[in-house]
């Protein structure tokens, strides 16, 4: 279908069987609600006379939404509950599909399959990130809250594990909170860290059971590490990640990625908007993408708040966030115009 096609307003009508009151009202929602969440992402109108529906707006949108319609309807026959962050979740999948298909990809860019888990990926962004971890040695990942970066880093850490790609994986996260001296805190080493690496090791159990997890830290296969914890090493034939990098220092980012040896990728993630250093210390991310700003080689990936795949309510929340700090900066340039007018 041409873009001027997909463009052209047109109607379409379908019908769901079987007609089932309860599963048709668990589809539509309270007053209407979840068709109304499908009709605004898509720009159409939705109607329904019980299970006999008819779409109207943009022919492209109005195949893509007709056809997400009947994926849920399918859904409820499984007993599934809809609700609007399930809805969320099947649409940002959706517009993964629709981006993967204008470009010509294959389903396989957008999958990583894990023992126990196949993980998809729910953005064009997220598929760009997937294809450049598989096809870099280095990678960041930045982006705010919810977009998935960390996960999918997770997961094609172990797919390459299980295809014994790698040898070792190793997680590491810088322990702001305990200014790196971890000494005075009981237990052993990954007692201590254990609760600034808790996402990790949730991700893991997820992908590979807790009982495989334990196995493969107990010989040493997966280990997780404090960054201070990092210096003097060379990571060969590991696939390495490094969580919530925003709160590393230059030195700390420059260290890190000099640990990297042969047969090894690393996944570095973080957000910019997140740091958690005293003030007046530069985060070593901003830095070290200012450095390696078209390095060859070195695959980066920018999530925006569309890419959020948590509830519809994080999403909003990052865009109310992101409006309010534009506010404070644009106040913030006036008073220092003022500030200069006065001296004038």
């Amino acid at each position: 279908m041409s873009e001027q096609a997909a463009n052209e307003t047109a109607v379409t009508r379908f019908t769901l069987e079987p007609d089932d009151a309860l599963r048709l009202a668990n589809l539509c929602g309270h007053l209407d609600g979840h068709l109304h969440q499908i009709a605004e992402h898509f720009r159409l109108e939705i109607y329904n006379r019980g299970n006999q529906f008819s779409l109207e707006g943009p022919a492209g949108a109005a195949k893509r939404a007709a056809r997400l319609i009947q994926r849920l309807y399918k859904e409820t026959h499984k007993g599934t509950e809809i609700s609007p962050d399930l809805i969320h979740l099947f649409l940002q999948e959706d517009a993964s599909h629709a981006a993967q298909a204008r470009s010509g990809r294959s389903r396989e860019h957008n999958t990583v399959r894990t023992p126990q888990l196949e993980v998809k990926a729910r953005s064009p962004s997220q598929i760009d990130y997937l294809e450049r971890i598989r096809n870099h040695d280095l990678n960041f990942g930045i982006g705010p809250a919810g977009t998935g970066k960390t996960f999918l880093a997770v997961a094609a850490a172990v797919e390459a594990l299980t295809r014994d790609e790698v040898k070792r994986l190793l997680l590491v996260r810088p322990a702001v909170e305990a200014g790196e001296k971890l000494g005075f805190l009981p237990g052993d080493l990954a007692q201590k860290i254990d609760p600034y690496l808790r996402p990790l090791y949730d991700a893991l159990y997820e992908m590979l059971g807790f009982d495989q997890v334990a196995k493969l830290m107990e010989r040493n296969v997966i280990e997780v590490a404090p960054l201070a914890y990092m210096r003097g090493r060379t990571l060969s034939h590991s696939f390495v990640i490094l969580d919530e990098s925003q709160n590393t220092t230059k030195e700390q980012m420059k260290m890190f990625l000099t640990r990297i040896g042969f047969g090894s990728k690393a996944v570095i993630t973080g957000d910019v908007t997140q740091v958690d250093l005293p003030r007046g210390v530069y985060s070593g991310l901003k830095h070290g993408l200012e450095v390696l700003d078209g390095v060859d080689g070195i695959g980066i990936t920018r999530f925006g708040n569309q890419d959020v795949v948590r509830h519809p309510l994080v999403q909003r929340i990052v865009d109310a966030y992101d409006r309010h700090e534009s506010q404070e900066q644009q106040q913030q340039r006036e008073r220092r115009r003022a500030e200069k007018g006065d001296d004038a």
